[in-house]
């Protein structure tokens, strides 16, 4: 699978050992930073990863801040971008099997390095269902005005 991974200053540590993490299950990964200490602003890295994700140049993404809250809030401002804060495996998983999310983000003063591994895990291995989910996803690209009602 081609997985889009980004962060802010504060997960770089965490981005990193992610990034290694995915690329030894066999994922193919492209990282978009940052790559240091230096703040940045993280709203420009996970608009950027959530548009290269609806340009179909990768199938999922992760995304990292401290909290993973700020992220989500910015990748969801690409229209038909669903990105799911996670910090537990079923939360993960949910995301995908029930929300069909593009993007998992998280928190790295919120999760330690093996959780996170974990919760990715979890997220890459899970598969969108059809049924009651497929209906309520459907609603959401309706309010956002990709699909008609």
């Amino acid at each position: 699978m081609r997985i889009a991974i980004g962060c802010d200053e504060a997960a770089t540590t965490l981005k990193d050992i992610i990034r290694d993490a995915v690329r030894e299950e066999g994922h193919e990964v492209t990282d978009y930073g940052t790559f240091g200490d230096q703040p940045v602003l993280y709203p420009d890295i996970a608009v950027t990863v959530a548009k290269a994700i609806m340009a179909g140049q990768h199938e999922r993404g992760i995304l990292l801040c401290g909290t993973g809250i700020g992220v989500a809030i910015s990748a969801n401002k690409v229209p038909g971008m669903r990105a799911a804060q996670a910090h537990d495996t079923y939360s993960a998983e949910r995301a995908m099997k029930s929300n069909n999310a593009q993007i998992i983000t998280l928190g790295a003063r919120v999760v330690g390095p093996e959780l996170a591994k974990c919760i990715v895990r979890a997220y890459l291995l899970s598969e969108f269902g059809n049924g009651a989910s497929a209906q309520k996803v459907d609603r959401i690209a309706h309010y956002e005005g990709l699909l008609s009602a």
